[in-house]
């Protein structure tokens, strides 16, 4: 009988990680290679310029906030690596426990594909929670 693997991904606009499940009592251990951070910035550290003038002597704002833009590129890059896995069969279900905002990035990012893979959201930041002290969040959701 194939093993069911469940991948849990746990992120922010940050930083993330893929833990891995392959059944009840297993636990959840690290996946090799698949935990990401950013260095985290505010937009006065990505903006070191003035605001440019416009044509009618109005300064100019940046359109998007960089900050914001860093976050979205970083949780695109991780679906990505989400979907490739996915074609692989390296995952058979997964969990997704990220910061609110991140959330719904990831939902935008992931591929159709790995959206039929999801069993469970967490709308919550685990991000900086020991892999031993997450057993608890995922009662009722996986049978660590």
């Amino acid at each position: 009988m194939k093993t069911t693997v469940t991948w849990v991904l746990i992120a922010d606009g940050a930083q993330g990680r893929v833990l891995e499940n392959t059944g009840p009592g297993k636990g959840f251990k690290q996946v090799e290679g698949l935990d990401w951070a950013i260095e985290p910035l505010q937009a006065q550290d990505i903006v070191t310029d003035r605001p440019g003038r416009g044509s009618m002597g109005g300064s100019m704002e940046p359109q998007t906030n960089p900050v914001d833009k860093r976050e979205t590129d970083f949780v695109k890059s991780l679906a990505a690596i989400l979907d490739r896995h996915q074609q692989k069969g390296s995952f058979d279900r997964l969990i997704i426990a990220a910061a609110p905002i991140a959330l719904g990035e990831i939902r935008k990012a992931i591929s159709p594909a790995v959206k039929k893979t999801v069993v469970a959201e967490l709308n919550k930041d685990l991000t900086n929670l020991p892999t031993a002290q997450l057993d608890q969040h995922f009662d009722g959701i996986i049978a660590a």
